[in-house]
Formats: C-alpha cells, structure tokens, sequence
C-alpha cells in the first residue's frame, strides 16, 4: 500500500513524462504536492524507489521513470481514479517500459556569432542536442562562438552559447546584442550616457558604443557547451 502523497507523486510524475517527455524538477514535485520542503520530496521519491514503483536513471539530469504503477490507485477523485486506469493500461500494454529521453532537447542552431568584430548573423538550418538541466523556461537557440573577445568571462572560440530568446536584458547581462539588423555579436549589455555599450571580456578589445536604435538585445546567454578534442 501507498500513501496518499506517494500516489499523488507517481501520477504527477507519469503526467509530466507523457506530456514533455522530461520528468519534473523536486520544486515544481514540491510545489505540486503543496509540500513545505524539498526533503519531503527526496523522502517521497526514495519510498517509490523503494517499493520498485520508479527508479533513477544514472547519471542523467532530472531522470526518472516510473517502473509501474500501484494496483491501488483508485484513489481520491474518480477524475484521478480514471487518469491512473489509463496509465495503467498504457504500461500493460508495453512489453518494456520505454526509456524516456528526459533530459535532453533539441535546439535551433542559428550559425555563428562573434566574439570580437561583429560579423554577419547566420541563420543555420540544423539543431543540436542539449541537457535540459542547462536550459531554463523559455524559447532557447545556440551560437557558435567566434573569436577570443569573451575569454575572461569563460567563453572561447568554437564553444557552444545557448541563449534565451528575449528582447529586453539588464545592464551586466551577456546578450546577443544585433547591430545595424546586419551584424551580430556577443558581449555584456551596458547602458551609458544615453547610448548603449558592448563590453567585451578581453583587454586587448575596445567596448563598441552605439546609438540605442542600432542595437536590438536577441537573446541573453544562459549557458555553454564545449567539445573537447
């Protein structure tokens, strides 16, 4: 037998995967079951695991799947006695439960993107695969960096920027900042004296200043990937 919140838990988690295919973080679980801490989540998940009902996948983000679900689910609502029939059924019908890809999505990869001199913004046609652990909520697409102007901040020529589509960013922010609607580059977002300033990291590199209508913020970073050969 379950309790009343591991029941609760199992579904949600079931109802996220078939959903997004990503299993819930331990704050949207915790926000979802109205449970005052996250322990009480790490108590709850640890139960199922347990009771062979989910397991964690290794060494992946956000990675569980549930195994089966209780026989006793009718419980509560019968909206909620009806949603586990169905999962149930789901799982019967499956000789081997599928091995969720939940922790990985595919972004636009739109070219490269200056890390130095602007140069020519270029819309690519392919996508890459990346951790959803790295990526926030939002729309999000990925650069390749070119050129050393950003190395102070960590990021190097042939990394991987993964940005957040937005048009707005605060002063200190690293953005995908669009100049004259020909050119883009990467660089930290200042405001000065009524004109806007691209800072680069990298001493050997002058701050670009610009009148505030020839630039348009297009993203901000939210992250890197990097290969190493």
């Amino acid at each position: 037998m379950l309790t009343a919140k591991q029941h609760e838990l199992i579904r949600f988690i079931q109802q996220r995967l078939e959903e997004t295919g990503i299993s819930p973080s331990f704050e949207e679980m915790k926000e979802a079951l109205d449970l005052k801490s996250k322990s009480g989540v790490h108590r709850l998940i640890s139960a199922l695991e347990e009771r062979g009902f989910i397991r964690r996948l290794p060494n992946r983000a956000r990675a569980l799947e549930v195994v089966k679900l209780p026989e006793d689910a009718v419980m509560g609502s019968p909206k909620a006695a009806n949603t586990n029939d169905a999962m149930a059924s789901a799982l019967t019908a499956k000789a081997v439960a599928p091995e969720p890809a939940n922790d990985i999505i595919d972004v636009p990869l739109h070219g490269r993107i200056a890390a130095g001199a602007p140069i020519e913004a270029i819309e690519g046609q392919s996508s890459m695969p990346v951790p959803a652990a790295l990526l926030g909520p939002g729309e999000h697409y990925a650069l390749e960096v070119s050129g050393d102007s950003m190395i102070e901040a960590g990021i190097f020529d042939g990394d991987f920027a993964l940005v957040k589509r937005t048009d707005s960013a605060r002063d200190g922010e690293i953005v995908v900042a669009l100049v004259d609607n020909e050119e883009a580059t990467l660089k930290y977002l200042r405001r000065d004296a009524g004109r806007v300033r691209l800072d680069p990291a990298n001493g050997a590199y002058e701050p670009q200043i610009y009148e505030p209508g020839r630039v348009q913020v297009q993203g901000k970073l939210a992250g890197l990937l990097r290969r190493y050969h």
